[in-house]
């Protein structure tokens, strides 16, 4: 299948972006920054959720990370090592694929769902996987998401999402531009 890239964004966009608040998920910037970074991709393309049935049917989600959810992980094991009781929400959004949970339920996203940790470049990881899904026909469009988490002093915890389809859909959205934005 011949895919472009139909959208993309990142969090942060620019020093000192803010970081969402997102319903269900505590004391780690993990999720946040990947529900961050595909909702501004999925709208820049889509416009406001949900996207249309027949394209979200359509649509699978990569989740690529070679770390996971640091701060959950350090959380819990801080509540083990000490005895202490572990917090609820920090099982369910221990998991990865519990923010891909959250945005392909709010986005109307029913396609296949990837979630892989690499050892090597985790971006040409995801995108290997967003292409094997093409290829086999389980999906026609993929939002592949990216997400580092800052383990050390310095560092900083970034998001990537880029929405990879068919050419027709380009050329769809660029049709429907004018009649979504006369939509706001």
């Amino acid at each position: 299948m011949n895919a472009v890239t139909l959208a993309g964004a990142e969090w942060p966009a620019r020093p000192g972006d803010p970081l969402i608040q997102l319903p269900g998920f505590v004391m780690s910037s993990f999720s946040p920054a990947v529900a961050q970074a595909a909702q501004r991709c999925l709208r820049g393309f889509f416009g406001p959720p949900p996207v249309p049935a027949a394209l979200g049917a359509r649509t699978g989600v990569v989740l690529a990370s070679a770390t996971g959810d640091i701060a959950t992980a350090a959380a819990v094991a801080a509540a083990v090592d000490t005895g202490r009781r572990v917090p609820p929400l920090l099982f369910f959004q221990s998991n990865p694929n519990a923010v891909v949970g959250f945005l392909t339920a709010r986005w109307g996203l029913t396609g296949p769902v990837v979630c892989t940790c690499p050892g090597g470049d985790v971006r040409a990881d995801a995108r290997r996987s967003a292409a094997l899904l093409l290829a086999d026909g389980d999906a026609d469009a993929v939002l592949v998401l990216t997400v580092t988490q800052a383990n050390a002093p310095g560092q900083h915890d970034h998001a990537e999402a880029e929405l990879i389809g068919p050419p027709h859909w380009a050329a769809a959205a660029n049709r429907e531009a004018p009649a979504r934005e006369a939509d706001k």
